[in-house]
């Protein structure tokens, strides 16, 4: 396999003055949005205001058809931080509880012992920071961890050198807790120094200064926002929607009322917030999930310009995209279904890759990659060797971004509970909610007509494909913290 990080080298000096600087190997910027739709980005929706992300679009290259491992969070988090599918790295479902979104609150002593505290990735796993350490990186975190909270399980322990953000799957904006639980994190304590601000102006702050601090050696920043993820109260008015701060808001002028009577619907009825109440009307969500994903571009827009301060543009890869599919208040069209589903709307996600020295400026790329080609990419251009009793998943992508090859990925396999995907070619199976479906995505992106009776033959051959990877994967060595071995 071609060493991409040789070929930089000497590129860099070639472009040298006296042809003998010292070229460092290229820094990296991975941006991750949570719940972030399909289609918001500026540069596709002009009512949306993303001037930062729009800047990458035009500077890098755009993927059209980029898919992330999972339809959710956490898994989708392990599996791009490992280069494995979630089945793979143990990872293959929620860290997280049930009951407070039916509207039980949690004492402390009890909220201690629940999953969502004391379940976490298998500590065998090694993740991309760590590999980035063994070729001279500095690599820091600062947003959404969602991987486990106790200590053996936070960033600093997996490989990052500077933590500050959240542990688990979702906060209130402003107290920085969870269901009415503090949970914000710096390196290995709780901390409440912050309370009050809203996270988003806390998460640039921090990559601000890792930033500042590390910036003339390599360094991997990892900057995972929990926008436009909604925030996470028990209250009906807080927890229909996301949070942003009411100038971002009065960006998006709101017609009509900003809350409605009303409660969440599948709150038990003994739950104190079920009943009459006070919630956001959908017009509100909407607004303000466009005030929270123009605020995190703000912040996104810091990052960039810090790095053209510092003249690190060249030989620095910034790679953004969204750890699933949008959420009810985004827009995933002209994909079907949303965050959750198999369909194209939970895991196909808007995707931006700049490295103004390797890839041309301002392309589009339709061909099928996924976030599982994060880590392998990294290992070639940074210079990192996985170990080959390691099963990596995915291939290295820069090729295909510069536009000099076809992308190596034949096949993708998803599966959540009993929600089933799989992509070979450009075919699609799906299983949702007890039906299955098939569906030829070069005619049909929008998973509209099922061909499955039509084409029992490539229906068939789709689910022994299917049956195939799951036979795989349960081969695979086992990996916590659901699986039993």
């Amino acid at each position: 396999m071609k060493n991409t990080f040789l070929f930089v080298v000497s590129l860099v000096l070639l472009a040298s003055p006296c042809g003998i600087e010292a070229a460092q190997p290229p820094n990296v910027v991975l941006i991750v949005s949570d719940d972030q739709g399909y289609h918001d980005l500026g540069d596709l929706d002009p009512q949306l205001k993303t001037p930062a992300l729009d800047r990458l679009a035009q500077e890098g290259v755009r993927l059209s058809s980029f898919y992330v491992a999972w339809p959710a969070c956490t898994p989708s988090r392990a599996a791009f931080l490992t280069g494995r599918y979630p089945q793979r790295n143990g990872i293959y479902d929620m860290i997280r509880n049930e009951a407070p979104d039916y509207g039980h609150k949690y004492k402390p002593s009890e909220y201690e012992v629940t999953f969502e505290r004391i379940g976490g990735m298998d500590t065998r796993e090694v993740i991309l920071p760590a590999y980035l350490k063994q070729a001279g990186y500095t690599s820091g975190i600062f947003g959404k961890w969602d991987l486990g909270s106790l200590r053996r399980f936070l960033p600093l322990q997996k490989g990052f050198d500077d933590f500050y953000g959240l542990v688990n799957t979702g906060i209130d904006f402003y107290t920085h807790e969870r269901y009415g639980v503090p949970s914000m994190y710096r390196r290995n304590k709780l901390t409440q120094e912050d309370k009050g601000t809203y996270c988003t102006w806390l998460f640039e702050r921090e990559a601000l200064r890792f930033l500042n601090e590390h910036h003339e050696k390599p360094f991997f920043l990892y900057l995972p926002f929990n926008a436009p993820h909604g925030a996470s109260g028990l209250e009906p008015h807080v927890r229909s929607g996301t949070q942003a701060p009411k100038e971002y808001r009065d960006m998006y002028p709101l017609k009509g009322p900003r809350f409605e009577e009303g409660s969440i619907a599948r709150y038990s009825p003994k739950s104190p917030y079920a009943g009459p109440g006070k919630r956001k009307t959908r017009a509100a969500r909407i607004q303000e999930y466009r005030a929270c994903v123009t605020a995190m571009d703000k912040s996104i827009g810091s990052v960039l310009d810090f790095l053209d301060e510092k003249n690190l543009r060249q030989n620095t890869i910034v790679i953004f995209f969204s750890d699933n599919g949008g959420s009810s208040s985004s827009n995933n069209g002209p994909l079907r279904g949303h965050k959750g589903d198999t369909w194209e709307g939970g895991i196909r996600v808007p995707c931006l890759v700049r490295w103004p020295a390797m890839i041309p400026a301002g392309t589009v790329s339709d061909e099928f990659l996924t976030s599982l080609e994060i880590l392998p990419t990294l290992a070639n251009a940074c210079g990192f060797q996985v170990p080959q009793m390691t099963k990596l998943d995915g291939y290295d992508m820069l090729p295909v971004l510069q536009g000099n090859a076809e992308s190596p990925r034949t096949e993708m396999f998803w599966k959540r509970k009993e929600s089933l995907g799989a992509r070979v070619g450009h075919w699609k199976y799906v299983q949702m909610r007890g039906r299955e479906y098939l569906f030829d995505l070069s005619q049909d992106i929008g998973e509209k007509n099922d061909l499955s009776q039509s084409m029992p033959d490539k229906f068939n051959e789709m689910k022994t494909s299917f049956a195939a990877w799951i036979e795989e994967m349960d081969a695979a060595e086992a990996r916590g913290p659901f699986r039993d071995f």
